[in-house]
């Protein structure tokens, strides 16, 4: 049982870790096209798709408000990070505080997804595309 418990612990932590990166990429690619620049729309996709996540130590602790999701975009490059806490079990625990960041929630589970929103020798602004289109 114990190494059953050995085996299922990073599994959890990383279903965790893989669900927060797809979300934070998805998020990546509507910021880019979100032209009212209040990115909340954008943050409440991320804490939707999260939800997919078992409020369970092993996999997620904290609840909804535990997330933070922080959006940046620039003129040509966008940036979503989310931050958010695991606690696993005690043997579990001494390992991943020794290989990873860990604060009075937890072990702290972070990604952060970059992604290149326009090329550099693309003229114009997002504002003007959509004038062609319309």
């Amino acid at each position: 049982m114990l190494v059953f418990a050995i085996l299922l612990e990073p599994l959890c932590m990383g279903y965790t870790w893989t669900l927060m990166g797809s979300a934070a990429a998805e998020a990546a690619r509507a910021v880019t096209t979100d032209y009212d620049g209040a990115f909340e729309d954008c943050r409440s996709f991320v804490l939707r798709r999260l939800r997919g996540v078992p409020d369970v130590p092993l996999f997620h602790v904290g609840g909804d408000d535990d997330w933070e999701v922080t959006i940046e975009r620039g003129e040509h490059e966008v940036s979503v990070r989310v931050r958010g806490h695991a606690r696993p079990l005690p043997l579990m625990g001494v390992l991943a505080s020794a290989f990873a960041e860990c604060d009075g929630a937890g072990v702290v589970l972070d990604v952060e997804v970059h992604e290149i929103s326009r090329p550099k020798w693309l003229g114009g602004s997002y504002g003007d595309w959509q004038k062609i289109w319309r």
